[in-house]
């Protein structure tokens, strides 16, 4: 039973019916054969919702029993293969991490690194930070930006009591929606499947032919193990070297 008067009310489509008296809303629910729901009980007027009470318990639990059993799980999002990566992608991989945070997963974002741009890492770190600084509002640092070979990886946590009070409002705006997790997740999967493609695509990107030459060497002989002179014939080798053959 709903005590207080008068209430925010969200009908049963989810439009915003403004302040209204409790006695009216409840009207309003039984004529529609459904409930009067309070949804947000911390704000003033409370926000009430006319829906099937039966049905949003049902899919209340559902929700809380997936929560316990895939909570707090770890989400991966590269961005790109580069540094260059195009801003607009950029804010397409913060716009998934939001959504991750406040379905109160952890995020790993993870920036790569090709040929030279190693040079470069503080740009690396600099775009980092940033997202650090875009994401404060849902999130806090677990595990600040650190490299790991060629990439630099920084995790972030999901800010629960920041979270909730978005939720709230958002539930107040008549603007609360659940987040298809499923259909994010693959998104992000395909778009780190298409950068680890790439990267085996143009691993030699970035470097001079000289460069390229000696690294297929490296590589060859890192295949072939230890050198073995009494194998070799000096003048294959040398033929070798001058056509480039790895």
């Amino acid at each position: 039973m709903i005590r207080i008067s008068p209430i925010r009310l969200i009908d049963e489509q989810g439009e915003q019916r403004g302040v209204v008296e409790t006695s009216e809303a409840m009207r309003m629910a039984q004529a529609a054969g459904l409930d009067l729901v309070e949804v947000v009980a911390d704000s003033r007027p409370p926000v009430c919702k006319i829906m099937d009470y039966g049905k949003h318990k049902y899919e209340q639990s559902k929700k809380e029993a997936k929560a316990r059993t895939h909570g707090n799980e770890l989400k991966e999002i590269r961005l790109g293969r580069s540094i260059k990566i195009d801003p607009h992608d950029v804010q397409i991989r913060v716009d998934q991490a939001r959504r991750f945070l406040m379905a109160g997963h952890k995020v790993q974002i993870t920036q790569r690194f090709r040929g030279r741009e190693m040079m470069h890492k503080q740009l690396g770190e600099e775009r980092l930070l940033q997202i650090c600084q875009d994401l404060s509002d849902v999130a806090k640092i677990d595990v600040a930006p650190k490299g790991m070979g060629r990439a630099i990886t920084l995790v972030l946590s999901p800010d629960k009591d920041k979270i909730k009070t978005i939720k709230a409002k958002l539930a107040q705006e008549g603007k609360a929606q659940e987040e298809d997790l499923e259909a994010l997740e693959a998104q992000v999967a395909a778009q780190n499947a298409a950068d680890e493609q790439d990267e085996d695509h143009d691993e030699y990107e970035g470097l001079s032919e000289q460069e390229k030459m000696e690294k297929k060497k490296e590589e060859k002989k890192a295949k072939r193990g230890p050198k073995d002179d009494r194998a070799n014939n000096p003048v294959d080798d040398e033929v070798a070297d001058l056509l480039g053959e790895i």
